[in-house]
């Protein structure tokens, strides 16, 4: 898969292998969708991976004193979603953020990468784009601020250089007369490609619309605006009938074409229903609704410290020294793996399971340095110096742990295949939330496919470990 792994704490070593190897190396923070590319065979040629997911300075999330939000190429999804400044200054990225994949994908998967791999399908792309965003490129050279509608020359293609990594992501804060959101359209409500995307952001002034940004995602080749629309709504009250015809004149400005998920004539349809429903969300005031009070996170505040002040190398000749389940173990094969085939095949542990192997099942889950994580997603190198906890860490000698007996007196175990993703989880939403809601359980859940229960009996034994475990405390 790859013949070295470089883990990096600072900017600058990054580069410098970039400008080494060019198209030789390749960046990674959460690599959901490098690992795939590679074992696909849609990324060869690859010598060194660079992972940037111990960085601390590259995962910053602040607001400067002009009033721009900066983000960092280290930032999660979760991170994104975590942060109230956000919630109060970017909704509609916190929006698309709270959309993307599930909480696994969302614990590792960062912004940087999403709109680096500039798929039209990716869900933050658009509410950046409505908000005015820049791209800082640098390398060993210097750097480019793009603004982010100039990064896009394709599906899957961007201006970046071999040898450059974004490093700063910035836009605008929302001020108070702005309103805004994310709106999307899927085949379900988690582990979904978009169908349909689009975020839009309006200036409104003593009760008109003074501009208007809205940004089509997944019906062109890469993000567009809806331009008639845009300037049609500068001026106009913003009620029913403004919001029914711009949907009309958003549908514009897409060119879909049919794919596996769609027709083009669904997604022209799409196109005009949501674009007129975001409208309308704006005008009734419940944009907020669109995202939990209190997310589920699944991660830890904690960032992951690297075991080493400066950068180091994995390759076939390197050990990798991890703790799993509290235990210690020095592993001298594996370093080209994900940690799923690390985890059953070199350390022996064949609880967590591969099913589909792209991150959609969560048959894999594992707890990573206190994030769940699939662990089919995550290069084995990344569990060097790591805490990783796996479902054979959750029962004691002498006694199953009471998530474990709640699944067996609900019911909630079939085949058993997925068991062990859902245990893990069950465990770490309630290590976050003791008293869980039902609907708090399903979106932490939302990661996780069983084809046996139907859901029902998982549900309930999630519920009654939270009592068991609450009645025990």
């Amino acid at each position: 898969m790859w013949n070295r792994y470089y883990t990096a704490v600072q900017e600058h070593e990054v580069l410098a292998i970039l400008e080494e190897l060019k198209d030789g190396a390749r960046i990674t923070a959460g690599a959901t969708d490098l690992i795939l590319e590679i074992e696909h065979g849609v990324r060869t040629g690859i010598d060194t991976i660079i992972d940037i997911s111990r960085a601390e300075d590259l995962s910053h999330i602040e607001i400067d004193d002009r009033g721009f939000i900066h983000l960092g190429p280290g930032v999660t999804h979760t991170h994104v979603v975590a942060s109230s400044m956000l919630r109060e200054k970017a909704l509609p990225l916190v929006q698309a953020c709270w959309s993307v994949g599930s909480p696994q994908i969302r614990c590792r998967g960062t912004v940087a990468g999403n709109l680096a791999t500039a798929s039209p399908a990716n869900d933050t792309i658009a509410p950046l784009m409505a908000l005015g965003a820049h791209v800082i490129l640098r390398s060993t050279h210097g750097e480019r601020d793009i603004p982010l509608h100039d990064f896009y020359t394709g599906v899957r293609k961007t201006v970046m250089n071999p040898d450059e990594m974004i490093v700063d992501i910035y836009f605008p804060a929302m001020q108070s007369n702005q309103k805004g959101l994310f709106i999307k359209h899927g085949l379900r409500k988690a582990q979904a490609i978009s169908i349909f995307n689009a975020a839009v952001l309006l200036t409104l002034e003593e009760g008109l619309v003074k501009t208007a940004s809205i940004t089509l995602g997944a019906v062109a080749p890469t993000i567009v605006h809806a331009s008639e629309a845009e300037a049609w709504l500068a001026g106009q009250p913003l009620n029913e009938k403004t919001a029914s015809k711009a949907g009309e004149l958003a549908a514009l400005s897409a060119t879909p074409i049919s794919d596996i998920r769609s027709s083009s004539q669904y997604r022209q349809l799409m196109v005009q229903t949501l674009i007129q429903r975001a409208l309308q969300t704006i005008i009734s005031g419940d944009m907020e609704n669109i995202l939990p009070a209190n997310p589920v996170l699944m991660d830890s505040e904690e960032k992951p410290s690297a075991p080493s002040p400066e950068g180091y190398y994995h390759d076939k000749n390197t050990p990798i020294i991890t703790t799993i389940n509290g235990r210690e173990y020095r592993l001298e094969s594996g370093q080209n793996k994900t940690l799923l085939r690390l985890l059953r095949e070199d350390v022996g542990l064949s609880g967590a399971k591969e099913a589909c192997g792209e991150g959609e099942c969560g048959a894999c889950t594992v707890i990573m340095d206190g994030a769940l994580v699939n662990s089919c997603q995550v290069p084995a190198p990344r569990a060097h110096g790591a805490r990783i906890e796996t479902v054979e860490g959750l029962a004691s000698e002498d006694k199953l742990h009471p998530i474990q007996v709640s699944f067996i007196d609900n019911g909630a175990i079939q085949c058993g295949y997925c068991t062990p993703g859902f245990l893990m989880s069950t465990k770490k939403l309630l290590e976050e939330k003791a008293h869980p809601t039902r609907e708090e359980i399903q979106w932490a859940l939302s990661g996780n496919l069983c084809r046996c229960t139907g859901y029902y009996k998982i549900i309930e034994a999630v519920e009654k470990a939270a009592r068991d475990m609450h009645h025990n405390s």
